[in-house]
């Protein structure tokens, strides 16, 4: 893992697009962020910055890791310019999904946003959350 990287995670309901339609398409712009906190964690984002992808609601687990491809622009999907994309490409799906009952239970994660924000669907994980989230998924990048 590269020193400058920061790592990400987006949440989405797998009923509207899973990591298998991610892998599929390949690449996508991470759209209908509606919310300020995360979109300041989109502008956040810089290329090449890796990214979580959560299924939320059902499953309830991190299935993968993507790559920020582009950084920031304007939403194609909305006339205000508040709202914001980035483009994200799938580099591997985990070896284990991490659930978020073993992110609650673990120790070491008890601060991660994806427990304290629960409904923040684009939320920083620090280097630490990252290193154990990918030794629970038994996953290198």
């Amino acid at each position: 893992m590269a020193n400058k990287t920061s790592f990400w995670l987006v949440k989405q309901e797998p009923s509207q697009y899973s990591w298998d339609n991610f892998v599929m398409d390949g690449e996508t712009y991470w759209d209908g962020v509606r919310n300020y906190q995360a979109r300041n964690n989109l502008q956040a984002m810089k290329k090449g910055d890796l990214v979580f992808f959560y299924h939320s609601v059902t499953g309830k687990d991190i299935k993968g890791i993507a790559k920020v491809t582009r950084e920031a622009y304007p939403d194609p999907t909305s006339d205000d310019p508040r709202w914001v994309v980035v483009d994200l490409k799938p580099l591997k799906a985990l070896t284990h999904p991490v659930t978020l009952e073993e992110v609650k239970i673990h120790k070491d994660l008890q601060e991660i946003a994806l427990v304290r924000q629960s409904r923040l669907s684009v939320m920083p994980v620090t280097k630490k959350e990252s290193r154990i989230i990918l030794q629970l998924s038994k996953t290198s990048i």
